[in-house]
């Protein structure tokens, strides 16, 4: 087991919780906040799970999954502006808890959690299907198309599957403000994927033909 990429997975796994914690609890004045407790489970838990699988069976994809320095300027723009939604998405989830602006039933936070489970399923297939899946937006050595699977149905099911979890996780939260600071990841994701598509018609080679093969880039006969 190489243990200084277990100390570096496990070190970036204990500050990511630390931080979700944060941002939610300190907003919302009280660790009461089920919704909270409920959407750290369902993040964490397969997150650790996946590691550890990840660790044993293919260290190189947790290598490249835990590198999110990203070398392109338009990709870092991208950065930066998932990171604001981010911050603000689960600070109103916060605030919401505390002041009660807007209350959900229960019943929503458990279905959007199964839905953000659906999609962490999705993204687990993608890991299986593309060993040269990494963080950053690069065209890696000895890198081939990837045409089978999920990856027959739309160009970029990692993507789709972050799409899924990402719009559930503030009605798991409770938060239909949040939410409305969510769909901003639509626009984001669309501006990613325009990018990353121009690298790859440069570089990798065959991808202008997977591209005429598989149409649709994110959701299956829409776009």
């Amino acid at each position: 087991m190489d243990k200084k990429l277990c100390t570096d997975g496990l070190t970036k796994f204990l500050a990511g919780l630390l931080l979700v914690g944060a941002l939610l609890f300190i907003p919302a004045g009280s660790l009461s906040y089920w919704q909270a407790w409920l959407f750290i489970c369902v993040l964490f838990m397969p997150m650790l799970i996946a590691g550890i699988i990840l660790l044993r069976k293919n260290p190189e994809l947790l290598r490249k999954r835990l590198n999110a320095k990203e070398k392109r300027g338009e990709q870092k723009a991208v950065v930066v502006l998932g990171g604001l939604m981010f911050l603000a998405a689960f600070i109103l989830a916060g605030l919401n808890h505390r002041f009660e602006w807007i209350t959900l039933p229960s019943w929503v936070s458990w279905a959007a959690a199964g839905v953000f489970l659906l999609g962490y399923g999705l993204y687990a297939e993608v890991l299986r299907e593309n060993a040269y899946l990494s963080r950053t937006i690069e065209v890696q050595e000895n890198q081939k198309v990837i045409d089978s699977g999920l990856y027959g149905t739309v160009r970029h099911p990692m993507y789709m599957s972050t799409v899924i979890m990402f719009l559930s996780m503030p009605l798991a939260l409770g938060s239909v403000i949040s939410f409305i600071v969510m769909l901003a990841y639509i626009p984001i994701i669309v501006k990613r994927i325009k990018d990353e598509e121009q690298l790859l018609e440069k570089e990798l080679d065959g991808y202008t033909e997977y591209e005429r093969k598989v149409k649709f880039r994110l959701v299956p006969f829409v776009w």
